[in-house]
């Protein structure tokens, strides 16, 4: 298990030849396993402060989702206080038991967010940033802007789309979106669904894995639409000024990212009061602002320009999709095999 801190370790001082030494009150640490991403930004807005308020030493497990997940199975619930996935991973967590209910008693910032944050797995962690899944276009190449999921499938879309890969977050809802095109239920019925997704393979030029990836397929003009996450908006339109967030009539799925108590947490109140922290509508602003999270808090106030980034504002919040996970997860591996059958040919 690799951990990593933030903050050095202080030296130990040996003093020879005393026969006593004055006791050294031990430093609380709290263990958060997370992605890693944004370190400089989340040093000044969240750790630096944290730090000043417990009064205590922050050490990081680093990695992705399913590495940092298997680890936390490893040591049944133990090892880390906290652990940071998306919700696709969580809800695994959930299943398997490495997580401990939280106590909504101690994050009283809880009641300042929105319902969809507040308990997305029943007893467990909350959201602290939503984020979407939807169609991001050129509006220099497609004349007719999309507003509905089927209209991957028009003609003028051939060659020219880009689907995230089966194991990405936004993969699987890939195969929701076929099944609602085919009016179907794409859990009970695989097979017309994936029939439906192989007639949108002619206008796939490349399944990708990463949001750079796809910024690189935009950027030279290899493709003009693809279903993506919002977080990858801002830097596509870096590279294509062009690029377009679709206004869709049957709406976006949601993707939310929490943060859970780990079974075996060691200090499970300073973890409560981390996620307690990390919810105030303060340090949530300053994480819209400087580009690192979408706020969940309600009270976050954010320009226009700033807000055109992010999952945003009630009304949006409201009209997301949300994703049965416990359903989805148990239907990934068949999918898998399905998925390759369509697209590995």
């Amino acid at each position: 298990m690799m951990l990593r801190s933030f903050v050095g370790a202080l030296p130990l001082l040996v003093l020879a030849g005393l026969t006593a030494a004055p006791a050294v009150a031990q430093t609380k640490t709290l263990t958060i396993s997370w992605w890693g991403f944004n370190g400089d930004k989340l040093e000044q807005i969240v750790l630096k402060p944290f730090r000043a308020q417990c009064g205590c030493e922050l050490v990081f497990e680093t990695g992705n989702n399913a590495d940092r997940l298997n680890k936390l199975k490893i040591r049944a619930g133990a090892g880390v206080d906290l652990i940071y996935l998306t919700d696709s991973f969580s809800q695994i967590g959930v299943k398997d038991g490495v997580f401990r209910p939280v106590d909504r008693a101690k994050i009283p910032n809880l009641e300042g967010i929105y319902d969809m944050a507040r308990a997305p797995q029943g007893a467990f962690g909350p959201a602290y940033t939503i984020g979407r899944v939807g169609i991001i276009y050129d509006s220099a190449k497609v004349q007719q802007p999309p507003t509905s999921w089927k209209d991957l499938w028009r003609d003028d879309m051939r060659r020219s789309l880009s689907l995230p890969g089966i194991t990405t977050t936004a993969g699987p809802m890939t195969v929701l979106i076929a099944g609602s095109v085919a009016g179907v239920d794409p859990y009970a019925n695989p097979k017309a669904t994936f029939a439906t997704l192989a007639k949108l393979k002619p206008n796939v030029v490349k399944n990708y894995n990463t949001g750079s990836e796809l910024v690189n397929l935009f950027s030279t003009g290899e493709v003009k639409a693809a279903i993506a996450q919002d977080f990858t908006l801002a830097q596509i339109q870096a590279a294509v000024p062009t690029a377009r967030w679709a206004q869709l009539s049957d709406g976006d799925f949601a993707t939310l990212n929490t943060v859970n108590v780990a079974k075996g947490a060691a200090n499970p109140d300073l973890a409560h009061q981390f996620i307690n922290f990390i919810l105030d509508p303060k340090i949530q602003e300053s994480l819209a602002k400087n580009g690192v999270d979408a706020p969940v808090a309600t009270a976050v106030q954010l320009s226009p320009e700033e807000a055109s980034r992010w999952t945003y504002g009630a009304a949006m919040v409201s009209s997301l999709k949300r994703v049965d996970y416990e359903k989805l997860n148990a239907a990934k591996a068949d999918w898998l095999d399905e998925w390759s059958e369509v697209f590995g040919r």
